[in-house]
């Protein structure tokens, strides 16, 4: 690749970068911090489902940082930001302003309890909701390779006391009761840990086994190598045979 072409995909890059961090981060299905801030990781994950940008790495973004976006982004402990924002924080959302239904993924193996119990962010964190399946789906993605993408009732969330936030085309909440939870429901399979037999219901009985100890004989017919089973051996007896015939001798002598 000659310099032009380098300097073409980095000059690219960073007006991606500017738009993705600093004007539109609700569009990759990002959510930055109070401070403007996305983990790297996120970023790239976030990057890599767009068509053209998944073979940028964090060496790219790190020599991007020391040229043409030295005086425009921030990478700092894993997390990286815009210095010039064009975009607000969370704005709380008035209920006749919600949608009826909204989606949120989880992980798989999350999804009996989530179901049972709701749903509770992580310290410092948002459940990430969205009117769009495919955008739920898409960043679900980021954690599971198969999440379970929830259909969330707003009306009963809001009455649970859930307040809602709206962040470009995002949603965001604190909490989601399970009550606001309103498919799918959980696979019987998805139920049952490996290794574990459910509490609630009956142990499964053993098959009886067709072979018990000592039910079963080797008789001559059924052995399947006769010939090594007798190979070696002396008949029953021999020792008392011979030891006869040496006093037999003895006295012949």
């Amino acid at each position: 690749m000659g310099r032009r072409d380098n300097r073409m995909n980095v000059e690219s890059l960073c007006r991606f970068l500017n738009y993705v961090l600093g004007r539109r981060p609700d569009e990759f299905g990002l959510v930055p911090s109070g401070e403007g801030r996305i983990p790297l990781k996120e970023l790239l994950q976030a990057l890599h489902e767009e068509e053209g940008w998944g073979h940028v790495r964090q060496a790219h973004i790190n020599e991007l940082l020391m040229g043409r976006g030295r005086g425009l982004f921030d990478l700092t402990e894993g997390t990286i930001a815009a210095l010039e924002r064009h975009f607000s924080g969370p704005v709380e959302v008035r209920t006749d302003s919600l949608p009826k239904l909204l989606y949120t993924p989880v992980r798989m193996r999350a999804h009996p309890v989530v179901v049972e119990k709701g749903l509770v962010a992580a310290e410092g964190k948002w459940i990430v909701l969205s009117g769009s399946r495919t955008m739920a789906h898409r960043i679900g993605r980021r954690r599971d390779p198969d999440p379970v993408v929830l259909e969330i009732g707003t009306a009963p969330a809001r009455a649970g006391g859930v307040p809602f936030f709206s962040f470009g085309e995002l949603f965001l909440a604190a909490w989601l009761p399970a009550e606001s939870i309103i498919g799918p429901q959980v696979r019987q399979q998805d139920e049952k840990r490996p290794g574990k037999t459910p509490k609630d219901g009956p142990r499964p009985q053993k098959r009886p086994s067709d072979f018990t100890p000592g039910s079963f004989k080797l008789t001559p017919e059924r052995d399947p190598d006769r010939g090594r089973s007798t190979k070696g051996r002396k008949p029953k007896g021999w020792k008392e045979k011979a030891r006869a015939r040496r006093r037999k001798g003895e006295r012949h002598e």
